[in-house]
């Protein structure tokens, strides 16, 4: 069967994921530095600062954006080599496809639930450590959350802002921009935790994972079929008994990755 190193890949991943989820940090808690533009935008009098604040917003969301992009791409990329490594390791029984590591992470609503079952399944069968299943738990629960919590504060968030003034003009319509980010950072904290405990679940889960896959790659040696031998060919020495060797799964010619002799 042929089989895909992880290692780089999970690397890879792994930092990727870490930097999106310091990158989602940083935007949760942007209120902190829009109420500093907005006191200050009601102490000038200056609609300028506001937009401003409005600006600088958008540009601490780009390299998250960024970021999530190239993380998003990596780990499904990782899921799918890892499971099918799965293929070609003897005694692992997982229970969904090879397919099911790309479409999971894309199909709406199979992507609440999909991820979470083929990452218990690599862990099972790379692992073999049933005790640490409840890592697959606590990443699960807390990208629910996370995914959840964030589109209800946005939601939230752009309703109130649609009620402010556009054009505020007097020191009572900036104060409304004031309380405004003040009551934004409580709710942000929320899906931002948990944004913070799925990304160090995660980065955890793809480590032990691609290790025990590594090391078991590592440590497979190819089974070929011997020589041929011609019976009855004068001066032919007699072929010496053949040793004994476990049962293997069927080879095919060597390709990218190696084969394991299960």
């Amino acid at each position: 069967m042929p089989t895909y190193g992880v290692r780089g890949l999970a690397v890879a991943g792994a930092s990727a994921v870490g930097a999106a989820t310091l990158c989602y940090l940083l935007t949760a808690l942007f209120p902190l530095v829009g109420v500093r533009m907005a006191r200050s935008a009601a102490e000038q009098l200056d609609r300028d600062v506001l937009l401003g604040a409005v600006l600088a917003e958008v540009l601490f969301s780009l390299p998250y954006l960024l970021a999530l992009l190239t993380a998003g791409t990596l780990v499904v990329i990782w899921t799918w080599r890892a499971r099918k490594n799965l293929d070609a390791f003897p005694g692992a029984v997982p229970n969904l496809s090879p397919a099911w590591a790309i479409a999971g992470w894309l199909v709406p609503l199979a992507n609440l639930v999909v991820p979470a079952r083929v990452l218990a399944d690599l862990l099972r069968n790379s692992v073999w450590q049933r005790r640490q299943s409840w890592l697959v738990g606590v990443w699960w629960a807390s990208w629910l959350v996370f995914l959840i919590g964030d589109r209800f504060v946005a939601r939230a968030e752009q309703q109130r802002y649609d009620r402010l003034t556009e054009l505020p003009r007097n020191d009572a319509e900036f104060a409304t921009y004031v309380r405004f980010y003040e009551d934004a950072l409580a709710p942000r904290l929320v899906p931002a935790v948990a944004c913070l405990v799925a990304g160090i679940a995660f980065v955890v889960l793809v480590r032990r994972i691609s290790a025990a896959q590594q090391d078991r790659l590592s440590r497979a040696v190819p089974v070929w079929p011997g020589q041929p031998v011609w019976p009855g060919r004068p001066g032919w020495p007699a072929p010496a008994a053949p040793m004994p060797v476990a049962p293997t799964s069927p080879q095919v010619p060597p390709t990218p990755g190696g084969t394991i002799g299960a």
